[in-house]
């Protein structure tokens, strides 16, 4: 990627404080950033990142494939400003709480953010854009916690942690609900289905532990897995594991 690529995609990023860039050559655009970013939008949501094209995009505001570069330098340009524009949907309300009731409210508008947009979770993120939304974001989680008796490297690492648990449930219950979608069988018909034969493998008390944690998961469940209880539960246990670390940071020297 080239520096003025670079350059040109952090002013649009920046678009509302800068101003937009104009082109200086060829016809008045008939669209604005905006427009041209909800059109991207639209299109990841519906299809996904891997099925995403600069070609849909242009066809979806009914432009020719190379006026669409006019707007945006390319597709992961326009994918990062598509993150960005996003992260700006919810609003940032004031925190409310002690800091494990704020840090459950920022994991959880991650988690409805990613059943928003599941192409999300398919966005390389390993050198991301910073934009406005995303920087303001970031703010407001870092005051989440701020004065709970974090250190400053330790507030990064636990929005960091958050995010990448978050991430990861919101990726296995999305991929779940995908596969039944697609397949048309729930997971009480899959049960119902496979259950005979597998009744025919297992002899009774040859798997003791798995099939009585199993028969109780099930009959709670109705189904293989809950997933969002299961980030429910495995959020409380990281925020207990913050709280122990704070606890103990407190703890004077014997």
């Amino acid at each position: 990627m080239e520096n003025s690529d670079v350059d040109r995609t952090l002013t649009l990023l920046w678009r509302r404080t800068l101003g937009t860039p104009q082109g200086s050559r060829g016809p008045k655009q008939r669209f604005s950033v905006d427009e041209v970013i909800r059109a991207g939008i639209e299109v990841a949501d519906e299809e996904g990142l891997p099925a995403f094209s600069m070609r849909k995009v242009a066809d979806r505001l009914g432009l020719k494939l190379m006026s669409i570069y006019t707007y945006v330098p390319g597709r992961d340009e326009l994918i990062g400003l598509m993150v960005d524009e996003v992260m700006g949907e919810p609003e940032l309300t004031p925190h409310e709480g002690a800091w494990r009731e704020r840090l459950t409210a920022v994991a959880r508008q991650m988690w409805d953010e990613f059943h928003r947009h599941p192409w999300l979770l398919q966005v390389e993120q390993s050198r991301p854009w910073i934009g406005p939304n995303g920087s303001d974001r970031y703010e407001w989680q870092l005051a989440a916690i701020e004065g709970a008796g974090f250190g400053d490297l330790e507030m990064d690492q636990t929005i960091t942690l958050i995010g990448d648990f978050t991430w990861a449930s919101a990726r296995a219950d999305i991929a779940a609900l995908r596969i039944a979608e697609q397949s048309g069988v729930s997971d009480a018909d899959w049960w119902a289905v496979n259950a005979p034969v597998l009744e025919r493998v297992m002899p009774p008390g040859g798997y003791p532990i798995s099939g009585r944690v199993g028969t109780a998961a099930g009959e709670e469940y109705n189904a293989i897995r809950d997933s969002e209880r299961s980030f429910r539960f495995g959020l409380e246990r990281i925020l207990d594991g913050l709280e122990q670390m704070l606890t103990a940071e407190r703890r004077p020297p014997a």
